[in-house]
């Protein structure tokens, strides 16, 4: 595939090559290029090295200028401004230049090149809970979790996903007892597909009676608490009983990552229990190495910065008193898993900010045992907390917790509203496919266009607004330059590199080559919310576009033909970035 060298990267090569020029001892030095409201870009590299040189900033400005070739290949002009910076201004030819050069590749990844010597990164993310409802808590990690893993491979990483359910524990004994004594709790007609709402319905009946039984009945309680015992020694009836509940609430998860649009692999999830044989190696390991100590019988990991409120030190419990194994254990024996069985040189953990004190002590402990180093790194892209609208925890009017479903039927219900007040020739049929992808689409955006690591208030109003900073804006923008496209029948977008560009038209044609950079940036460092500052940018830029530039009535047919080559790229743009996302662009709305 042809990759195309952005437009900045160009230009930032042109200067560097202008300024180890002008003084030999600055080859290598990085101009320092970015976009500015002044000119289409500004270097201001030339202060520190002037400084560094003893040289005047102005002069040696001057004389980089005078090295930089300008003209309708790529540089039109160039000035020093201020101290000594350089304002760029680009050749309206190089920008459609560059432009046509992605509209042409036909992979689809508009001239992004894909990573040549890409690693293996392990994402961690969409981790529910085996017999428990999914609630708002969850959405998101699998949100954030499945837009890191879109664009990890979109770069060319090889990338491993994992989710790791909780699938084992203390509270199996109770459900494993109830359903032994109840043989009958979670049959299923032979010849019936169960959906997700009814297998979480018969887990969550079977769950309520066991947690009654088990509260009232000390001899039921004696029962389950032995069961447990039998869990963890591997006994296969136990064990028949315990995937019985594993096998059940896979049906439900899968029913909910559906409705979230969302690719779930069965392969990929690996819980807790997946970890079971390599627990006594873990801790055998640590306590060998001396990573971990003995500390009143318990296997602990010291930290000289981790101390409790009384100023004593907390430690990383890996093994109880008792003999039994915590997170910890299960923690550190996956990422022995995924350093040395699946080669990974990342390792990325989509976890609450709640957790980061956990993960920052089990991470160290791994480093002190040499399981992670400089080759191998592991990284918490910790989440902050959905809000209210009133600013607190996410609850239901009785105080519990969301369900995940009822949350996004609702937001299904409100979309549809507004592709159906919107909608011209669109079938009932069309308007439920178009109402589900705008609803999701809403949701998981109000998620990735905030920074991670902050809370956010889950606005149902706010969130499927046709104004503002929201994915039906998007969408809409999408949907429109498509109709655009529709209704210029015979003539077919082309690129017109020589006529001159209105302002908005190079506004939106240097934004758009931008995209690679911006899509490098957001898997580089884990960051969706980049991208979906970029694509609103993006869609903004167009409407200004839009109303200043005639797209169909144009002055000359070559105008039509660039235009509609504008709007075909935008279009594309849009579609694979919100791709990126996990975001739907329907054709028509």
């Amino acid at each position: 595939m042809a990759s195309v060298t952005s437009l900045s990267d160009s230009v930032q090569q042109h200067l560097a090559d202008a300024l180890a020029s002008a003084l030999p001892e600055a080859d290598g030095v990085d101009p320092l290029l970015r976009r500015s409201d002044r000119a289409d870009f500004q270097a201001n590299g030339i202060l520190a090295l002037a400084k560094k040189a003893k040289a005047n900033p102005r002069e040696l400005a001057t004389q980089v200028v005078a090295r930089v070739t300008t003209g309708d290949e790529l540089i039109k002009d160039v000035e020093v401004s201020g101290p000594g910076f350089l304002n760029i201004t680009i050749a309206d030819g190089a920008i459609t230049r560059n432009l046509a050069a992605r509209y042409a590749d036909e992979t689809g990844r508009l001239g992004i090149p894909a990573a040549a010597n890409p690693g293996t990164t392990v994402v961690d993310y969409a981790q529910p809970n085996v017999a428990k409802e999914m609630h708002v808590g969850h959405l998101r990690s699998a949100v954030i979790g499945d837009s890191v893993v879109q664009l990890l491979e979109f770069t060319g990483e090889n990338v491993v996903r994992r989710h790791h359910i909780g699938d084992w524990g203390t509270q199996f004994g109770m459900l494993i007892q109830y359903l032994d004594e109840h043989p009958h709790e979670l049959d299923h007609k032979a010849d019936e597909e169960v959906s997700g709402e009814e297998a979480m319905s018969n887990l969550d009946r079977l769950y309520k009676a066991a947690r009654k039984k088990f509260d009232s009945d000390e001899e039921f309680k004696t029962r389950a608490r032995r069961r447990v015992v039998d869990l963890q020694a591997g006994d296969p009836h136990t064990l028949a009983m315990w995937q019985k509940f594993v096998d059940e609430s896979k049906i439900y998860f899968f029913s909910v990552f559906d409705k979230l649009d969302m690719e779930i692999r069965d392969p990929d999830i690996v819980g807790e229990s997946g970890y079971n044989d390599m627990l006594a190696e873990t801790c055998r390991l640590l306590e060998e190495s001396g990573v971990a100590v003995r500390s009143e019988g318990a296997l602990c990991v010291f930290f000289d910065d981790v101390k409790g409120p009384d100023g004593k030190p907390v430690p990383l419990i890996v093994q109880k008193s008792d003999g039994g194994y915590g997170y910890a254990a299960t923690d550190l024996s996956a990422i022995r898993d995924r350093v040395f069985n699946l080669k990974a040189t990342s390792l990325v953990y989509v976890v609450d900010a709640r957790q980061s004190l956990h993960f920052k002590m089990v991470f160290e402990t791994a480093r002190r045992a040499g399981w992670l180093n400089d080759d191998v790194k592991a990284y918490q892209l910790a989440f902050g907390t959905v809000l209210g609208k009133d600013g607190k925890p996410f609850k239901t009017r009785e105080g519990e917790t969301v369900r995940l479903v009822d949350l996004l039927d609702e937001a299904i219900d409100r979309a549809s509203a507004v592709v159906r007040e919107k909608a011209q020739d669109l079938s009932e049929e069309e308007i439920a496919e178009r109402g589900a992808q705008v609803g999701i689409g809403a949701v998981k955006y109000a998620d990735l266009s905030t920074s991670a690591n902050r809370d956010y208030k889950f606005d149902l109003d706010q969130m499927v607004s046709l104004n503002g900073d929201t994915s039906v804006y998007l969408q809409y923008a999408y949907a429109r330059i498509r109709s655009i496209l529709r209704k210029a029948g015979e003539v077919r977008p082309a690129a017109r590199p020589e006529l001159g560009l209105h302002a908005a038209e190079r506004a939106l044609g240097l934004h758009l080559d931008a995209f690679a950079e911006t899509v490098d940036e957001a898997a580089r460092e884990y960051a969706p919310h980049k991208l979906a500052a970029y694509l609103y940018q993006l869609a903004s830029l167009y409407t200004s576009f839009y109303d200043k530039c005639p797209v169909l009535k144009a002055e000359s047919p070559e105008q039509v033909e660039n235009r509609l080559f504008l709007c075909d790229l935008t279009a594309r743009t849009l579609h694979r970035g919100m791709a990126l996302l996990g975001i739907r662009t329907p054709e028509r709305l």
